[in-house]
């Protein structure tokens, strides 16, 4: 027991030190450098190690005051790395918006008119997308030109969203997507049913969705690094660079990510639910049908027994 407490407090001291103090570090470190050259002396590197040690050298004159100094940037350190953590969530619960009808109302009519200018993005490429399609069919079109069409015209509807959207952002509509497609093909409640599914399915599962799901948290994480470092262009104008480039890094992954995270959800959910259905002694010996699908939800969400019909017998 000894040995997995020593382990464990290992493993979380590490994750600490990278997750929190590292990042936190390097932020404190450029905030300190560009706030000592200022706007006026942007470029005057050579003259920085000077004046950092001018700065610091009233607060290094003992080792006691030494040690104070680096146990407060290092716990500043850490506190930066817990700010950034609270955005990267926040960051994360505005992309995702699932919950948008409860956010403060203010927000609704601007939500609004967004999802609004969203449809109507939707509407226009899917119209492109079927005018496409039937030019592909014309009299003497040219069979690469038209299908080069189809593509772009089915690419930019993709960047619009899979449906017609629902949500202020693309991330919101990308899973928003998968939860639409398995209630109507399989009447498949995936909010319900998912908890249930996430304990059935194999380890080899488990551990690709959680990578992923992890991924796009660290791509929210990063994105509320480069709000922070706002912070170090405002005394350092060329500073303005670190945030734009490391918050549209972070949107970048954390589209990506999320993409990737809703195919994996979509296929677990195809490929196991099934065999969850005939474990709690429903369904039948084909594919899973919309009929087991329903009865499923229905009974993971309030315990209703299933119909006769999709009872699977009891094994002697």
């Amino acid at each position: 027991m000894n040995g997995l407490l020593a382990e464990l407090g290992k493993r979380l001291a590490e994750r600490w030190l990278s997750l929190l103090v590292l990042p936190g570090a390097l932020f404190l470190a450029v905030l300190l450098a560009g706030a000592r050259l200022g706007h006026g002396d942007w470029y005057d590197i050579a003259a920085l190690p000077g004046r950092l040690d001018r700065a610091t050298g009233t607060l290094t004159g003992s080792t006691a005051h030494l040690l104070v100094l680096l146990l407060a940037f290092l716990l500043a350190a850490a506190a930066c790395g817990v700010v950034v953590q609270a955005l990267g969530s926040l960051l994360e619960r505005l992309w995702l918006a699932a919950d948008w009808p409860g956010w403060p109302t203010p927000t609704h009519r601007l939500v609004r008119r967004r999802i609004a200018r969203r449809r109507s993005r939707y509407d226009r490429w899917r119209d492109r997308v079927g005018r496409a399609r039937a030019a592909q069919h014309l009299d003497g079109a040219d069979p690469d030109t038209a299908a080069l069409q189809v593509a772009v015209a089915r690419h930019r509807l993709h960047r619009v969203a899979d449906d017609r959207p629902d949500r202020p952002t693309w991330t919101g509509d990308r899973l928003r997507g998968v939860e639409s497609r398995l209630r109507d093909d399989l009447g498949v409640d995936v909010t319900v049913v998912w908890p249930h599914l996430w304990l059935h399915v194999p380890d080899t599962t488990r551990a690709e969705v959680t990578a992923v799901r992890e991924t796009m948290t660290r791509a929210a994480t990063l994105t509320g690094w480069g709000l922070l470092y706002v912070c170090v262009a405002a005394v350092w104008w060329p500073g303005a660079l670190i945030p734009l480039v490391v918050a549209a890094t972070g949107w970048v992954r954390f589209r990506a990510a999320t993409d990737a995270y809703a195919t994996l959800v979509e296929a677990a959910t195809r490929l196991h639910c099934r065999d969850l259905a005939q474990q709690l002694g429903m369904g039948n010996s084909g594919p899973l049908t919309r009929e087991t699908g329903t009865a499923l939800t229905a009974y993971l969400a309030e315990g209703t027994p299933p119909p006769p019909a999709l009872r699977l017998p009891i094994p002697q």
